[in-house]
């Protein structure tokens, strides 16, 4: 069985969950904890030298970077793909996907946001507007091409490789208090998703890592 090494709050590490959902794969999970720095540990790095989450086992290799793992997945599993499969229709899921992936992930994740507080040593309210700035920055012109296209509860006709990647960082934006009413298109894909199982499941509110839930079993 797979396992994957996540972080229950990493956009990343939600992104695979939602990707292995969706494909119905069965994972084990093995928490990483980001706050405690656990993947900088030299048992870790050995594995995965990028120092990332997630990372996942599978089929007798460690493998690292979550867009390189979705994309694997839908190749090595070919049930339920992620990507359509009309050319044209894959290149606007791709289009989409990694405008989030690439340009909001990068200047968002939790590093970047460590290094604004220190050593930088910009307050909690500077990184928030910060936050909000690039969110902006990307989501207008998501929001502007899926009414362009006309969309509906998903990209598509079923959830694929563009939600695995929106939801995580809505999810974010939402933590941050950004305000998402100027994205309806967004908002209405957003909800139709996190009524199904599958993303339920990934959220980070269920997973076991999470400490709301560690409070619980205690």
């Amino acid at each position: 069985m797979m396992k994957l090494h996540g972080y229950y709050r990493s956009s990343t590490s939600y992104r695979l969950r939602i990707a292995l959902e969706l494909k119905g794969i069965a994972y084990e999970q093995d928490p990483v904890n980001l706050l405690e720095s656990a993947q900088k540990g030299a048992d870790y790095t050995s594995r995965n030298p990028f120092a990332s989450v997630p990372m996942l086992a599978a089929d007798g290799r460690d493998r690292a970077q979550s867009m390189a793992m979705i994309e694997w997945l839908d190749e090595a599993y070919p049930d339920r793909p992620l990507l359509p499969r009309d050319i044209e229709e894959r290149f606007t899921a791709r289009e989409l996907t990694y405008a989030i992936a690439t340009e909001l992930h990068a200047p968002l994740n939790l590093p970047v946001l460590k290094y604004l507080k220190d050593p930088l040593g910009h307050p909690q309210s500077v990184i928030d507007t910060w936050y909000r700035r690039w969110l902006k920055k990307t989501l207008d012109p998501v929001e502007a091409r899926l009414k362009q296209l006309g969309t509906g509860s998903f990209l598509f006709d079923d959830p694929g490789i563009f939600e695995t990647v929106l939801i995580p960082q809505v999810y974010n934006a939402r933590r941050f208090h950004y305000d998402l009413t100027l994205h309806p298109r967004i908002t209405r894909i957003e909800a139709a998703c996190l009524a199904l199982p599958a993303f339920q499941r990934a959220h980070p509110g269920t997973q076991p890592d999470n400490p709301a839930n560690t409070a619980e079993k205690a």
